[in-house]
């Protein structure tokens, strides 16, 4: 008898133990989810003061069902949900220019600026939710592996780019040196994509390099006519990658090494190479067209639709503003260098050569929002001097030319160019 009741008791213990365990167990996760709400808005909780009637109740609704629903707990990450929102308020103006960037794309995106980033050196954009190529920069992996500006990105290591957003495709495609990542690419004006694998290397981006040469002694030119007499004809050439941080102390040097050649009768002009330049920052479109134009020309002007049109013009002396020029562009000539092609065709002292610029006519400006995260905002349109806007539609050169695609070491742009300084 004394041993049924025993067994009783350590029963009932037992069940005691389970069911306080159970009550304990879900009680405490109410009191989490409970202080889990305050711990995200405890900071800067207040909406702006412009924001009158937002009601964020459906927002919590469905940030407190993840949380208690989703069956895989360990891909909920607050930090990444906040994310992922902010990404989608950017995203639903349409503007693919207007852009969240977190702690990881701010600073890949400052790294591309200051010249040098690890990863295949390609300038990226989206146009219609697809992921596009701007430009790839010149001796990088992308250019090696045949990425062309104008090429659509369709998947990165097997996953669809579909409505990615540009700060995560560029986080996917970035990586450290030596290791590989997969593009499908689909090449513009064909049908068929194809997988290209690009290993991953250090960019380091010189944003201006030059030389002085005989136009014999140009390796990439073949069919100059009356090459013979014109031969010992000499061409300055400035080739500009981008509008970075030290783009402006790059050009200065190259250009103050040019200064003795200007009174040269044998040289007969200056190309300027804007050739897969993705642009930059506006002051520096401004400072370098100011070197071929005269005090007061007008350079762009800005729009930003609220204010008056603010208008850049050309503020300093430069040192090319007699000798004869032309810009080589193609479509991977954007923004800035859109700016600087534009400035110098619509004041008359140059021409284009080349293919139609990408078309990127908008003005961003870049904030930093703490914690590492960036926002590009897309401030204002610019127009060129004589009221162009180029967004979507490019500037169409002067003289089309396009590259040899059976011998690539055979530039047909560049020989046009030479051709229209020489002849």
């Amino acid at each position: 008898m004394k041993n049924r009741v025993k067994t009783i008791q350590i029963i009932l213990v037992v069940i005691i133990s389970f069911l306080s365990g159970f009550y304990f167990g879900v009680n405490k996760v109410s009191v989490d989810w409970k202080h889990f709400k305050p711990s995200i808005s405890v900071s800067s909780k207040e909406p702006p003061s412009a924001l009158t009637n937002v009601d964020f109740s459906l927002f919590w609704t469905v940030w407190q069902k993840l949380e208690n629903s989703y069956y895989d707990k360990t891909k909920i990450d607050a930090q990444k949900m906040l994310n992922g929102a902010i990404d989608g308020m950017v995203g639903s103006l349409g503007d693919p220019f207007t852009i969240f960037l977190p702690p990881v794309q701010n600073t890949n995106f400052k790294e591309g600026l200051a010249g040098q980033f690890s990863g295949i050196g390609a300038e990226l954009g989206t146009k219609d939710k697809q992921v596009i190529v701007i430009a790839s920069l010149d001796g990088s992996p992308a250019e090696r592996s045949g990425v062309k500006a104008g090429d659509a990105i369709l998947k990165v290591n097997g996953e669809p780019t579909l409505n990615w957003s540009l700060s995560s495709t560029v986080e996917k495609i970035r990586g450290p040196k030596g290791t590989e990542v997969v593009l499908n690419i689909l090449h513009k004006d064909t049908i068929k994509p194809q997988d290209i694998k690009i290993v991953r290397d250090i960019i380091r981006i010189k944003s201006v390099v030059g030389w002085i040469k005989k136009i014999k002694d140009i390796d990439s030119i073949r069919g100059l006519k009356n090459i013979k007499e014109k031969e010992n004809d000499e061409v300055l050439y400035i080739k500009l990658s981008q509008f970075g941080d030290s783009t402006n102390k790059d050009w200065l040097s190259i250009v103050n090494s040019f200064s003795l050649h200007l009174q040269n009768k044998k040289v007969k002009g200056l190309i300027l190479d804007l050739r897969n330049n993705p642009g930059g920052y506006l002051t520096d479109a401004v400072f370098i067209a100011s070197e071929f134009l005269k005090q007061g020309d007008l350079i762009v002007k800005e729009n930003t639709g609220i204010t008056d049109e603010v208008t850049f013009r050309a503020t300093r002396k430069g040192l090319f503003q007699e000798i004869p020029l032309v810009v080589i562009i193609n479509k991977g000539s954007a923004s800035a260098s859109e700016i600087v092609s534009s400035a110098i065709r619509d004041n008359n002292r140059g021409i284009l050569v080349g293919e139609t610029s990408f078309g990127k006519g908008t003005i961003q400006s870049a904030d930093d929002l703490g914690n590492g995260a960036g926002l590009h905002v897309t401030i204002a349109k610019w127009l060129t001097p004589k009221g162009t806007w180029v967004n979507n539609q490019g500037l169409k050169p002067d003289i089309e030319a396009t590259l040899d695609s059976k011998d690539q070491s055979h530039d047909l742009q560049l020989e046009k160019a030479v051709e229209e300084l020489v002849k």
